[in-house]
């Protein structure tokens, strides 16, 4: 049976959070209270299990001697107090096993925490510390570190340490010199101290150290502090001079600076930085040779520090200065390109200036750099040189003798340090100079007379005549293109060239035809000149060329338009009618004579002069699909012996049917728009019978004007009358006078057809206004009656209104006596 109090006890007892991986549960350190000390329960299972605990701990602690678990409560115990410095944390387990080792339940993990007390007195590193300061050291620049320990809970009050300087002896010359920081322990002169009448011998202070923070509680232990005053020794260093490549063991001493005070180390910056270092004992050291040329000056900075790196006093600074020896030769800057000098420049013309630069110190004979000219690459003349050479400023010139065009050399040039001494560093430049050519030289013919060349005067526009070649001594290409022209003995165009721009050859073209006529022979005179301008003298006598051209007269064959000919006629063709005309090819102004073989029917004609080719009479007996072949025979009238013949095909053809047009009535000369198939009959014999007299066929057509070729169409109806007809679908309705022109008989005239054209109805006539009836009212007048009556009507009413007006205002106006009783009821 479990007491009442164990229960209450249960719900006072700090708990942790019970979890099923871990529990935990905090026990205070020299805890001094009734023990075993029940700290948490534990999920066992029911206290009727079988089983037994059992309780174990992490390595190197034996768990059942400190704790232990009721098994009726299911309380983990503590059975004695325990010491946090001992041990902090304990990691338990509890299992519910078998007699034969076989787990129940469990393993249950549980953190036992050690809650510290402060139970721990801090205590210094030292019982007596010893310092030296330098009467140098800035104030406020820590010189000793004070060290204690506290054993208690880490980060907690309990090792929360403070420092304190209690006394300072002895107190002058002043009783607050020193300033020891509380929470490092740094020991610094204070801001008001001052060392400059600070005692030889040595203060001593008392200092403190306590737990607890800036709390009033807590332990607390003293320790002694000697600090001797010493002499300042860091003062500043005199420049160092360093012979570059100096040959000596490395690394090599060139300074040393002392700190007279303790707890010190040196640091070294070096600007720009350079191979040098510092040791412990302030030793300054170059750990190489140093190169002028690299880095001529360093600027070192030295300093003294404390553990923390902070400076007791101002860095000291030493220069260093590398001193120069001749150890670099000259250099040339690169070489660009090639240097170009014009053909035929004056000799002193300057060709370029040399510039070695030597890396050793300006000023000195170390760069004092003169010059030798050593190959031009060409040898020296009796009378002079090719170029000159100025030894101190480097200039390259032209000499006396004249270099060619086309010339590549490449001159060498020694630059020499020390101004040319023995001993001096040298290095050789190079300058490729080019000498470049000018337009001097003018072109020249090959041949100055060509020909005489013959040509028939036949001969197609476009023919070469002549090739001509000129050349040009320049080596530039743009100073040998060439232009041509023809200067003299072409004035009719006849002629024309034609050459590739970058070529030295040019052809004689024929551009229009010849004419022996005209002129029997020609002389053209070709010049040539540079398309640059030309520099020294001008052209000479070879600059022109003289092409004799013969023209050879030539007699055309005489040759037609075309081999031969074809026709297609009806057979109901009337006789005089034009057939075709033969033409000549040549288009000169020959006179020619035509004549007709073999027409064996004797159907048609042809005029000896004009070539035109006419039905001579009815084809009477022409049958349809019948070819009949005629011999055109045509001579020249001039040259008699020049002929040639063509043949002429003629097809029959059927005649045309009549077409079935419908005719308008002669009398009303009118047609319907839109077009409606049928038109107007126009008669040649009736216009003028003083022209229409005689038989044979009438031809129409329309007169000249585009509009009424556009609007009108004529078309033969038979031998002496034609059908006029609307061309267009839609024509301006109206009256239209349509000018028409017959031929007759080699007479032509014209007449003008009246025709009116209007819009018509289904059966062909045309729609026509309706006028106006007689006894019909019109709308103007339909309107005035009625604007006529309603004017009335409101005249009347305005009548009637007034006179009510004033018969009511009368009534008003009248004695009430005179007012007529009314009828009693």
């Amino acid at each position: 049976m479990v007491p009442a109090w164990l229960w209450l006890l249960c719900f006072y007892i700090p708990q942790a959070e019970v979890q099923a991986a871990e529990l935990h549960v905090e026990v205070p350190e020299n805890y001094g209270g009734n023990f075993p000390l029940y700290l948490i329960k534990l999920p066992l299972p029911s206290k009727d299990a079988e089983g037994q605990i059992v309780l174990s701990g992490d390595s190197g602690v034996a768990a059942e001697d400190l704790f232990s678990v009721d098994r009726e409560s299911g309380f983990l115990m503590v059975t004695r107090a325990l010491d946090r410095e001992e041990k902090a944390e304990y990691q338990l387990q509890v299992t519910l096993e078998t007699e034969d080792g076989r787990v129940l339940w469990g393993p249950q993990s549980v953190t036992v925490h050690v809650k510290d007390e402060n139970d721990q007195v801090p205590q210094f590193s030292q019982a007596i510390y010893r310092a030296h300061l330098s009467q140098g050291t800035k104030p406020g620049i820590p010189f000793l570190f004070l060290e204690a320990l506290d054993e208690d809970a880490p980060g907690t009050a309990n090792s929360d340490l403070r420092f304190h300087m209690l006394s300072q002896a002895p107190a002058q010359p002043a009783p607050h010199l020193f300033l020891l920081e509380p929470h490092l322990g740094a020991l610094a002169l204070s801001p008001q101290g001052s060392l400059e009448h600070a005692l030889k011998g040595p203060y001593q202070l008392l200092v403190q150290v306590k737990d607890m923070g800036d709390q009033v509680s807590g332990h607390q232990a003293t320790a002694t502090v000697e600090i001797s005053i010493l002499e300042n020794t860091w003062v500043p260093l005199e420049p160092t001079h360093l012979a570059e490549n100096l040959k000596v063991p490395y690394p090599h001493v060139i300074a040393q600076v002392h700190w007279s005070g303790g707890n010190v180390h040196y640091h070294l910056d070096s600007q720009p930085p350079g191979p040098f270092d510092v040791d412990s004992e302030g030793k300054l050291h170059v750990t190489r040779e140093l190169d002028r040329e690299t880095q001529a000056e360093y600027l070192l900075q030295v300093r003294a520090q404390n553990s923390r790196g902070e400076d007791y006093a101002e860095a000291l600074e030493l220069h260093v200065v590398v001193m120069d020896e001749n150890d670099n030769a000259p250099v040339c800057l690169p070489s660009g390109p090639s240097i170009k000098i014009p053909e035929l420049s004056p000799p002193g013309t300057e060709v370029t200036r040399l510039s070695a630069e030597d890396a050793d110190v300006s000023g000195s004979p170390n760069s004092h750099v003169v010059y030798r000219l050593l190959t031009p690459d060409l040898e020296e003349g009796a009378e002079g040189r090719s170029f000159e050479l100025d030894p101190t400023s480097g200039t390259v010139t032209l000499g006396t003798i004249p270099l060619q065009a086309g010339q590549n050399i490449l001159l060498q040039v020694l630059a020499i340090d020390l101004a040319g001494a023995e001993g001096g560093l040298s290095s050789t430049c190079e300058v490729a100079v080019v000498i470049t050519d000018i337009n001097d030289h003018a072109p020249e013919f090959t041949t100055a007379q060509i020909g005489p060349v013959s040509l028939p005067e036949d001969v197609e526009p476009g023919t070469m005549v002549a090739t001509l070649m000129a050349t040009d001594a320049d080596l530039e290409p743009a100073f040998r293109l060439m232009d041509f022209a023809i200067e003299a003995g072409d004035t009719e165009g006849i002629f024309g060239l034609d050459w590739e721009p970058d070529s030295g050859h040019v052809q004689l073209i024929l551009r229009k035809n010849l004419s022996y006529e005209a002129a029997p022979h020609h002389k053209v005179v070709v010049v040539v000149q540079n398309v640059e301008e030309l520099v020294g003298p001008g052209p000479g006598p070879g600059a022109t060329a003289t092409v004799t051209v013969l023209v050879e007269r030539v007699t055309p064959p005489l040759k037609l338009d075309q081999e031969s000919y074809e026709a297609s006629i009806p057979v109901s063709t009337p006789a005089g009618s034009l057939l075709l005309t033969i033409q000549s090819s040549d288009p000169t102004n020959r006179t020619l004579r035509f004549s007709l073989v073999n027409d064996s029917e004797g159907w048609f004609c042809i005029k000896e002069v004009s070539g035109e080719v006419h039905t001579a009479q009815t084809l009477q007996g022409a049958q349809p699909g019948d070819t009949y072949t005629v011999l055109v025979e045509v001579q020249d009238a001039d040259e008699p012996h020049l002929s040639t013949s063509a043949t002429i095909m003629v097809h029959f053809l059927k005649a045309p049917p009549v077409p079935a047009l419908t005719l308008a009535p002669l009398s009303s000369q009118h047609l319907c728009t839109p077009r409606q198939d049928y038109g107007v009959v126009v008669s040649g014999r009736g216009e003028d019978p003083y022209l229409a007299s005689g038989h044979g066929p009438y031809s129409f057509s329309l007169g000249p004007n585009p509009t009424v070729q556009r609007d009108w169409q004529l078309q033969p109806f038979n031998d002496s009358h034609a059908y006029l007809t609307l061309a267009l679908h839609w024509v301006e309705p109206g009256e239209h006078m349509v000018p028409v022109v017959v031929h007759h008989n080699a007479q032509t005239w014209q007449f003008l057809v009246r025709v009116i054209v209007c819009r018509c109805n289904v059966e062909g006539e045309c729609l026509r206004k309706v006028g106006h009836l007689k006894g019909m009212p019109t709308k103007l007048s339909a309107v005035g009656v009625l604007v006529g009556t309603l004017a009335a009507i409101g005249f009347f009413l305005i009548l009637i209104f007034a006179h009510l007006t004033l018969a009511r205002k009368k009534d008003l106006d009248q004695p009430a006596d005179s007012m007529p009783l009314k009828a009693a009821v």
